[in-house]
């Protein structure tokens, strides 16, 4: 058996073990990382995630026999779309935040190169260059302000150079190499994750648990309103239905001689709106006395530290 053939049938025996022991996988991309960056970021996870890396087309068969197999694990069919470009899996059962944290911690700084496109916004700070005179027209061609304090160019003001999703030209390669600048840092990119047979984008874990609630919520309400404009009951509707029909019932009792306890309460405060003023008056003089005596009390503090006295006495 052939070296090749061997390497792949030990890659076939990793992935299936992977897929069985780990619940959790996070879909990574690996452009512009190097071998050694690589090592550094399987040793970082070392104990709480593996990473594997293969051919796409030998990964794909490998998931679709799984799922054609006798266990018929449909849930990977999830994962076959994602399958396309210079990408890796992660395996983890740990927390998954935490082990994203790790891999994006992990990154090396790189130089600017022409023609592709910017991962980040790039910024030239004011202040001398280092770089002689002569070299003033490569920065008007670039309309970058300048001038020559002692010998030397100097920026005048801050230069946004490169905008994120820019692509990177010439010009711009040259300008980073003139300053020495390297301005971009590659590493993993966390694209997606994959959990119990859902996909989903990796940004969702940067949301906490006060954000998954609020937009939860907003959910409710628009099924809510929804359920309420067509006509439909819901559960998320149930709630404002029963309030309508309680004001529409107690609106009917209010017109007519149908009693009942809570309408009750409402019909005697209309035919002697001035008894149930007269029983909140009381309520609210107790308030202005105590409100009275807190404000004397933080008069007669203020005078005490006063002393009574001005630096003119």
């Amino acid at each position: 058996m052939s070296d090749r053939r061997i390497r792949k049938e030990k890659f076939v025996e990793k992935l299936i073990a992977a897929i069985g022991e780990y619940k959790n996988v996070l879909i990574v991309g690996v452009d512009n990382v190097g071998s050694n960056q690589m090592q550094k970021v399987r040793l970082a996870l070392r104990g709480k995630a593996i990473v594997l890396m293969g051919k796409n087309t030998l990964i794909r068969k490998i998931m679709r026999d799984l799922i054609e197999g006798e266990k018929k694990l449909t849930k990977l069919e999830a994962l076959l779309p994602i399958v396309v470009g210079n990408m890796g899996f992660v395996f983890t059962n740990a927390s998954l935040p935490e082990v994203r944290s790790i891999i994006l911690n992990n990154k090396v700084p790189a130089a600017a190169k022409s023609g592709t496109f910017a991962p980040a916004d790039v910024f030239i700070p004011p202040g001398p260059t280092g770089l002689d005179p002569g070299q003033t027209n490569f920065f008007q061609a670039l309309n970058i302000g300048t001038k020559i304090v002692k010998g030397a160019i100097e920026i005048v003001n801050e230069v946004h150079l490169i905008k994120k999703g820019e692509k990177v030209t010439m010009s711009h390669v040259a300008m980073l190499d003139k300053m020495n600048v390297r301005p971009f840092f590659y590493g993993f990119k966390v694209t997606d994750v994959y959990e119990d047979g859902v996909v989903y984008s990796a940004d969702i874990l940067d949301m906490d648990q006060n954000t998954l609630l609020q937009k939860f919520l907003g959910g409710v309400r628009r099924l809510a309103a929804i359920s309420l404009a067509i006509g439909y009951p819901t559960a998320a509707s149930v709630s404002h239905s029963i309030n309508f029909g309680y004001k529409k019932i107690l609106a009917l009792a209010l017109q007519t001689d149908i009693s009942f306890e809570q309408a009750d309460k409402f019909k005697e405060y209309l035919k002697n709106p001035g008894a149930h003023a007269a029983a909140a008056a009381p309520a609210a003089g107790k308030a202005a006395p105590a409100a009275a005596k807190v404000a004397k009390k933080k008069t007669t503090s203020e005078e005490s530290v006063g002393g009574g006295f001005n630096m003119f006495d």
